[in-house]
């Protein structure tokens, strides 16, 4: 199972855009492969972001996120990205990209009917006011 790396987080204000990225740490593509975005602030729940429908490769965003959040692959360097528009104070968290995965694999995250694995460390996102 391809082990995910996220990046591209950072210190930002009110207002200003950031593009998160996720490979494989082995440098695999990631092009065949079914990538949500998740993210946890301190205190607060996992929240789903957006992810690719395994059935038909549509991007689908949690109601949340419409608007200000865009998933997007690039297909020449086998990675998947997270670009985020108008950042909020209330976007501060842990950013993470997983990959869907059978029931069998270990210790998996829920999200829209799929279960969720082989997270990164995660990248971490701060906005300030």
């Amino acid at each position: 199972q391809v082990q995910l790396v996220e990046s591209g987080g950072g210190v930002v204000q009110s207002g200003e855009s950031l593009t998160l990225s996720c490979e494989a740490s082995n440098g695999a593509s990631l092009n065949i492969y079914v990538i949500g975005w998740f993210r946890q602030a301190p205190g607060k729940e996992r929240e789903g972001i957006s992810y690719i429908r395994s059935s038909d490769g549509n991007i689908l965003y949690d109601d949340s996120a419409k608007g200000r959040f865009t998933m997007f692959r690039d297909r020449n360097k086998g990675t998947v990205h997270l670009q985020i528009r108008n950042l909020r104070p209330e976007d501060t968290a842990l950013y993470y990209c997983a990959t869907e995965v059978s029931p069998r694999f270990g210790t998996t995250w829920s999200f829209w009917g799929a279960l969720w694995g082989s997270w990164g460390q995660g990248t971490q996102v701060t906005v300030s006011s």
